[in-house]
């Protein structure tokens, strides 16, 4: 009877606890896979309950705009390329950067090597395979810089509408593909193309990478202190769970597998994943550095007569949420 007692008092405070603590509702910027780890991993491990979070998180897709969903209120915090972000805010969402958890870009184009394309001077002429919805932006911005013209003039690329796969590599109706490191780089491979067979240019070594999954939320949020304490809670647990992905990438995959309902996903292709992107969120304890939100403006803003934002944003990022994260 004691024992009996004693199971239905704790089942009674599990139900208190799960009451009280409070939801969050995190949106994603593309499907269930470990690009998305950390937050399964904090999930999985109880980070969020242990903060007092009820955390609910959202996949997205091809059709769901992660900004659309933040201004529509289906989520309370959302993933997304800073300058989807950026070019949003200008265009008058007021979206805010309070957690920046990938340190580094993982963003590629990828070419066949019997094109002959050895180097970016040799893209003229060129058919470029290129994500739209808001992934485009930083592709445009480095062919402005490289003074290409993208409107398939023989003077500039042809750009190719890229859907959320390689084949148009695999195919040859592109001679480079948009790829990132962490992903389509490895479909490639799998589907049977060899390194030697490719060159890759990587955003980063070009001198024109900019911000890549960050957190953003509505400006008009983070006056109120409920929601902000929240945020802290939340970053503080997702960045424990991005650490410990970062240090157990295969559990960190098999973990975002048993999250994948869809059954799309392979372990392979996951623990592949999962150990690519630690390289990105190593060396980030969730602060916005400053110097990579100034890059990303810069080359943003470097478009010539047709920049991806006119002008520098004011009030795009804050340390207010990691700053408490750190209390």
């Amino acid at each position: 009877m004691r024992k009996l007692l004693t199971g239905a008092a704790f089942m009674a405070l599990t139900a208190s606890a799960a009451a009280a603590a409070d939801p969050v509702t995190l949106q994603l910027k593309w499907v269930t896979q470990a690009q998305f780890a950390g937050y399964y991993v904090a999930k999985d491990k109880g980070y969020y309950e242990e903060e007092g979070l009820d955390v609910t998180i959202k996949p997205g897709g091809p059709d769901i705009a992660p900004t659309q969903v933040l201004a529509g209120g289906g989520a309370d915090v959302v993933v997304e390329w800073m300058p989807a972000a950026l070019a949003a805010r200008e265009k008058g969402l007021a979206l805010v950067n309070i957690a920046q958890p990938f340190k580094a870009s993982g963003m590629m184009l990828t070419c066949r090597k019997d094109t002959g394309i050895t180097s970016p001077a040799d893209f003229k002429g060129k058919t470029l395979g290129v994500w739209f919805s808001g992934n485009e932006y930083p592709f445009l911005s480095w062919m402005s810089t490289l003074g290409l013209k993208t409107d398939g003039s023989p003077e500039g690329v042809k750009v190719l509408k890229q859907g959320f796969n390689v084949d148009p590599l695999l195919q040859k109706q592109a001679d480079c593909i948009s790829t990132m490191t962490y992903n389509e780089y490895w479909q490639l491979i799998e589907a049977g193309m060899k390194p030697e067979d490719l060159v890759t240019f990587k955003y980063e070594d070009q001198g024109v990478a900019t911000l890549e999954d960050g957190l953003y939320v509505m400006e008009d949020k983070l006056s109120d202190a409920k929601f902000s304490e929240d945020m802290a809670k939340f970053v503080r647990a997702s960045m424990k769970g991005w650490k410990y992905a970062e240090q157990n990438p295969d559990e960190a995959a098999e973990i975002v597998l048993e999250n994948d309902d869809t059954g799309a996903q392979t372990i392979e292709h996951q623990k592949t994943m999962a150990a690519e992107i630690a390289k990105l969120t190593a060396g980030s304890d969730g602060t916005l550095d400053e110097a990579d939100y100034n890059r990303t403006v810069k080359i943003l803003m470097a478009g010539g007569s047709d920049p991806v934002i006119s002008k520098e944003p004011q009030g795009a990022w804050t340390h207010q949420i990691t700053d408490m994260m750190k209390q």
